[in-house]
């Protein structure tokens, strides 16, 4: 039978084909070549309707076991290459464990991290605690409770990032203060540092992002002598012990009375020099007594409390403690400058 010498035909080009293969693409093109639905053993089974009776058991019993037989050797082949595929890979991923690692860098804390752990643990050792807020901030908490009026110029939308209306990326921290006044009574002690933003070109001293740190305190009895008492042992904690202070007059909305907080030049030690320029006083920040609208809008009585509050730039304490002319190297993260700290 004609059908009969194809098959075994088949059988031994099968068992050649596999002989010589050695990737696992070309072990599938055999099996689609002798047993997909276009090979050469279906090729022949479709002829099986010229047979006789007789014939057809024949040819299909024979059929059937050279496509068992190509199967089970397809499948042989298939978990050799695998095998040596495997063996192959492991060699090639062969580790010396002897050799020595790759030094891993270990960075270290930015300057601005350095100044505010400073600051924080100066703050923290007078029993105040460190309060956080949110960066999206209501207008009321930005503005409103704090005695800043709808026509107040701090209210410019060239100045201040408006999200809608009544939301904005705040402009300061004060905000921090009312939601601490509102959740918890006197006595308070705290600060609320973190990241301000105003719409400020990018220059040696602006930046539309940078840090505040506010704080305050409330209980009966505050005076202006607590103030001038708690800001002068911070000014000396950070800048040593002959350090002295300065107030000036100033006009805050959120504080009554108010004034500006300037230090000796802890360069020159108040003899004049070029960080100073030569006045031999720097000014470091704003502070006043907290106005007693703002204590109501905070939910605290102004009859029975009174408080302090202050404000200073992160950014400017860095710069004057590492003598730096230029905030923007704070941002660039040029390695060669943050290498130095």
């Amino acid at each position: 039978m004609k059908q009969k010498e194809q098959l075994e035909g088949i059988r031994a080009e099968a068992e050649a084909a596999l002989h010589s293969i050695e990737t696992l693409e070309e072990l599938d093109n055999v099996r689609v070549k002798f047993l997909g639905k276009k090979g050469d053993l279906t090729a022949v089974l479709k002829t099986m309707g010229s047979l006789s009776p007789e014939e057809r058991p024949v040819v299909g019993q024979l059929a059937n076991k050279i496509r068992g037989e190509i199967t089970e050797n397809i499948e042989k082949k298939a978990m050799e290459l695998k095998a040596a595929q495997q063996e192959a890979r492991l060699l090639a991923e062969t580790i010396d464990v002897t050799l020595p690692g790759s030094p891993v860098e270990i960075g270290h804390e930015h300057p601005l991290s350095l100044v505010l752990d400073e600051v924080k643990e100066i703050f923290m050792g007078m029993g105040f605690e460190i309060a956080q807020g949110p960066e999206v901030e209501w207008d009321y908490y930005n503005f409103e409770a704090l005695n800043i009026p709808k026509d107040h110029p701090a209210r410019d939308t060239q100045d201040t990032f408006y999200i809608t209306d009544n939301m904005l990326l705040r402009t300061q921290t004060s905000g921090t203060q009312i939601r601490v006044m509102e959740e918890k009574k006197p006595p308070i002690r705290m600060i609320a540092p973190g990241r301000v933003y105003r719409s400020d070109a990018v220059d040696a001293t602006h930046s539309p992002l940078f840090h505040q740190i506010e704080g305050m305190a409330i209980d009966e009895g505050i005076t202006m002598g607590d103030l001038v008492g708690t800001l002068e042992t911070f000014a000396k904690k950070l800048y040593g012990s002959d350090t002295r202070i300065r107030l000036r007059p100033h006009h805050f909305p959120f504080t009554e009375p108010s004034c500006e907080i300037d230090v000796s030049c802890f360069k020159c030690g108040g003899k004049g020099c070029s960080m100073c320029k030569n006045e031999g006083w720097i000014e470091i920040l704003g502070a006043g007594m907290i106005h007693p609208q703002v204590l109501h809008n905070g939910g605290i009585d102004p009859e029975k409390y009174s408080g302090f509050a202050f404000g200073l730039g992160l950014e400017r304490l860095v710069m004057f403690a590492y003598e730096m002319d230029d905030m923007r190297m704070l941002y660039e993260n040029d390695m060669r400058f943050l290498e130095q700290f």
